[in-house]
């Protein structure tokens, strides 16, 4: 059988609907669309052999921007699976803000806009997805979005006024070192540019005004990426002024966008930016319509809160800013449209209808969660007589994995390639495992074809493509938010305080220098090269620290001092660490087929670090030595995974594993998660906590102490005498810089006759001043989840108006809020204003004062999204991980 030969089968139950679509005689549909069946049936139009719509431009809205990503991943999937020339696929997000926020949308959404935008205007039979809100939006007049885009061409000549003008008036602002898209610096002749157009940002060197030399390069190493002929500098906001305005060269204001109809009485929309008539795609027009109204009915409430401002220029009218559903249909009157469905057709007036033959996976009984991975194969093998069966893995490491954990099992599996099908005669073809993003899978027997993820075979959530590492540079890593006035300390001498950067020349060199303010009001000048000599401030907070003076000898006795703490505390450690070399351990056995099959039931795509971590600890855990790992990451990193994969090590050897936690609220947290992961293999997992009676403690503590718990979660109360295990053979402490100093002493003596993990956010300075002096080893984990936006902080005085709006700005995407106010007594008070403020919203409360029981119910009720905002203490400090909480007020 062909490369090909299954898009052919599937061509042909689209005849009529291409015969519709080529002919603009009709309105056909699609139906019975399911998964990333969507994704096939719109590839298979969009393949050459379907005459005239292979050469047409396509547009696809879809619901919501999450469908669109997923739509336009399945469509990317399906191009490489037949094999199609590159991919004209584009992506047109909507903004991330709420209408008349008053703020600008992030810089990493306008850049996808602007390359979709650039995409659509430059590339022939283009295929762009989109949702409905982006669909909605005007936008700058093509006319201004072409003429301002900025051109570089090697040998070429610009002028360097014009190019510093340019830039301002395409939304770019001047800093000294780029680090984020939107972004210049000028140094002499040197320009560094992060444009929206670049993944990395572009350095332009001039040998006066002529452009000698273009590459990308990498931020954190300043080394070449890439060189360029040409290079294009695409706009940075969506509010570009005119070379002649008289505030050409001002900074643009954050709600700009908002008031783009000012500066262009005559806006444009997505439709105008095609060069010629597109296809029209809208999966499920009815649905749509609905999308649309809720998103007025939100615009409209925007336009009344904005009014109700004391506001000197209003915002325009939301007619300037957004089209109706009445006018998107106005402007695709005529045009070529197909409607997708995963049912029946929204109502009569599509035709013809053509019903797709696919199946969802759970029909044949896969994805259930909890499904042993023996019971997925059976499944998986009957599939495999009528159907080639291909399993899709998003990464190459996944790829690998699956293929070994398949061949543990005797089952016949290859990886794809360009020709691996084959004719299958009489007997069964082997499983093929495909490397590529996937939403979900499908079966469709009428095309002898079957394509399953790794969410059927694992019965596991959706999962979520890896995040780059950041290429912020390290030397920068603890200057990046420095601000004038912040408190930093030089090591030779002492306190100062940042004031900025200055550029100086010196012995006819020009460089720039950091200006350090000590006591008295001297200054030290800092050169660059030299920035690992001054770190930030990192005492108490609310504290400010008493200035050296330069010269002075206070520093050099502090110093002295700390010395002497710390040979002290290295002495009392010595001795521990000491023993604990000379202890040995039977090590643990290398990765089974059924740890094999634990990772590879992992929901999300690991990241780099995770991986590097894991691997660390997999090292530690096959030698004879006991381990002590520090793994640090932020809330929602993935370090639970990681000390999952360890206690899966040590419960398949016959090892026990203790996981410490310094809440019972944590401790519920983690006791759901390893239950859910561990529900599909041979392991039993318990909770110990003060909210169970004395009973159900017993109980389960002789359970721990006969074997029959394999991983035990709980508090301080795990360490406490009267829990014996039968062999504890790993402990897992999350967060241990919350325990007292009883807790630690116990945790010390833990420490030379078991395996230990320590997890943690913010580690204490002993704890990572160890770690770096490989006392104990050390794992980071700081890539952030995907698709994790820049946290925007604003320092502002207590207003109603602004309270109310970005609570409701935080609801109405579907999230959740915390509001901290650390003063209980008057907490209640502080509960019925907010009330009063959003009278929909549903509020509860959280302090340290709360007995037990209600203190769990309500932390219990936030985190199962039953209610929308907390208003907490302090108490939310302790590494609980809400995902859907994204905004924070913080009461002072």
């Amino acid at each position: 059988m062909s490369d090909t030969t299954h898009t052919h089968a599937a061509s042909q139950w689209f005849i009529p609907v291409a015969a519709a679509l080529a002919g603009e005689t009709g309105r056909p549909s699609v139906t019975g669309l399911h998964g990333s069946t969507a994704g096939l049936a719109l590839t298979t139009l969009l393949h050459p052999q379907s005459g005239k719509l292979g050469n047409r431009s396509w547009l696809i809205v879809t619901g919501s921007d999450e469908a669109a990503e997923r739509l336009f991943d399945d469509l990317h999937f399906f191009h490489d699976l037949i094999g199609l020339p590159a991919a004209p696929l584009a992506l047109f997000p909507r903004w991330e803000t709420l209408p008349y926020e008053g703020s600008a949308p992030h810089v990493s959404l306008i850049a996808r806009r602007m390359n979709a935008l650039h995409h659509i205007r430059t590339a022939p039979q283009t295929c762009l997805v989109t949702s409905i809100a982006a669909l909605m939006q005007r936008l700058l007049p093509v006319t201004a979005f072409t003429s301002t885009t900025l051109q570089f061409k090697l040998g070429g000549t610009i002028e360097r006024e014009a190019l510093t003008g340019g830039l301002l008036r395409l939304g770019y602002r001047r800093v000294s070192v780029v680090e984020i898209p939107g972004e210049f610096s000028i140094r002499g002749g040197i320009v560094d540019i992060f444009s929206t157009a670049y993944v990395d940002p572009l350095r332009a060197e001039f040998l006066g005004e002529t452009v000698d030399s273009l590459r990308l390069f990498d931020p954190a190493t300043q080394k070449s990426t890439a060189k360029l002929d040409r290079a294009m500098i695409l706009p940075a906001r969506e509010y570009l002024r005119a070379e002649t305005s008289p505030d050409a060269l001002v900074a643009i204001p954050a709600d700009a966008e908002w008031r783009a109809p000012d500066l262009y009485p005559d806006m444009d929309t997505l439709f105008d930016y095609f060069t010629e008539q597109p296809v029209l795609v809208l999966n499920q027009p009815a649905a749509l319509e609905g999308a649309c109204a809720d998103l007025w009915s939100k615009i409209d409430d925007g336009y009344l809160r904005h009014a109700d401002r004391e506001t000197v220029v209003p915002y325009p009218s939301p007619e300037r800013l957004f089209l109706s559903w009445p006018e998107l249909m106005e402007h695709t009157n005529g045009w070529p449209t197909l409607a997708l469905e995963p049912l029946t057709a929204s109502d009569a007036s599509w035709s013809p209808v053509q019903d797709f033959p696919a199946q969802t996976p759970s029909s044949a009984g896969l994805g259930a969660r909890g499904m042993p991975f023996s019971q997925t194969l059976a499944i998986m093998d009957r599939l495999r007589e009528e159907c080639r069966v291909v399993l899709v893995a998003r990464s190459r490491g996944q790829v690998d994995r699956l293929l070994a954990l398949l061949r543990e099992h005797d089952v016949p599996a290859m990886e794809w390639t360009t020709g691996a099908w084959t004719s299958s005669g009489k007997t069964k073809a082997p499983f093929y495992v495909l490397h590529g993003d996937l939403s979900s899978g499908f079966l469709a027997p009428d095309l002898r074809l079957a394509i399953l993820t790794e969410e059927e075979l694992f019965a596991k959530g959706a999962r979520h493509k890896p995040q780059a590492k950041s290429k912020a540079a390290t030397f920068l890593s603890s200057l990046e938010d420095l601000n004038v006035g912040d408190y930093v300390v030089h090591v030779q001498h002492g306190i100062a305080k940042y004031q900025g950067l200055k550029r100086l020349s010196v012995q006819d060199f020009d460089s720039d220098y950091l200006i350090l303010e000590f006591a008295g009001g001297d200054k030290l000048y800092v050169p660059l090269e030299r920035l690992d000599h001054v770190q930030r401030y990192s005492g108490a907070e609310g504290h400010a620290p008493r200035l050296e003076r330069l010269g002075g000898t206070s520093w050099a006795k502090t110093t002295a001092r700390v010395k002497k703490d710390i040979e002290e505390m290295a002495h009392e450690l010595v001795d521990l660490y000491a023993n604990r070399e000379l202890v040995t351990r039977h090590a643990y056995g290398f990765d089974s087929t059924m740890y094999h099959e634990f990772e590879a039931a992992f929901e999300y795509e690991e990241t780099a670090d995770q991986l590097k971590a894991i691997e660390d600890i997999t090292h530690d855990m096959e030698s004879s030595k006991p381990m002590d790992r520090l793994v640090c990451g932020d809330v929602g990193y993935g370090k639970t995974e990681v000390a999952m994969r360890a206690a899966f090590k040590a419960v398949e050897a016959n090892r026990q594993v203790a996981v410490l936690v310094p809440t019972t609220l944590l401790a519920h947290q983690h006791y759901d998660n390893f239950t859910e992961r561990f529900a599909p293999f041979p392991a039993r997992v318990a909770l110990l906590s003060r909210f169970q009676s004395p009973k159900e403690a017993k109980a389960i503590l002789k359970d721990v102490a006969t074997g029959d718990v394999d991983v035990i979660i709980g508090t301080h109360r795990l360490i406490q005498k009267d829990v014996v295990f039968r062999d504890l053979g790993l402990v897992i402490i999350d967060e241990e810089q919350w325990f007292g100093v009883k807790h630690k002493e116990r945790l010390k003596q833990l420490r030379t006759q078991v395996d230990v993990l320590t997890l943690t956010a913010t580690p204490i300075p002993r704890t990572l001043q160890m770690a770096m002096a490989s006392v104990r080893d050390l794992s980071i984990i700081e890539t952030p989840p995907a698709g994790r936006l820049s946290i925007r902080t604003q320092v502002v005085r207590s207003s109603d108006k602004l309270i109310r709006e970005a609570i409701l700005r935080e609801l109405g995407r579907g999230g959740q809020v915390y509001f901290v106010h650390n003063r209980v007594e008057t907490m209640e008070k502080t509960g019925a204003w907010l009330q009063q403020l959003v009278p929909d919203a549903r509020i509860v409360m959280a302090h340290g004062q709360m007995n037990a029981k209600p203190l769990e119910a309500v932390m219990l009720k936030f985190f199962h999204r039953e209610a929308d905002v907390l208003i907490a203490s302090a108490i939310i400090q302790s590494g609980i991980d809400v995902p859907h909480a994204n905004t924070i007020f913080v009461n002072r």
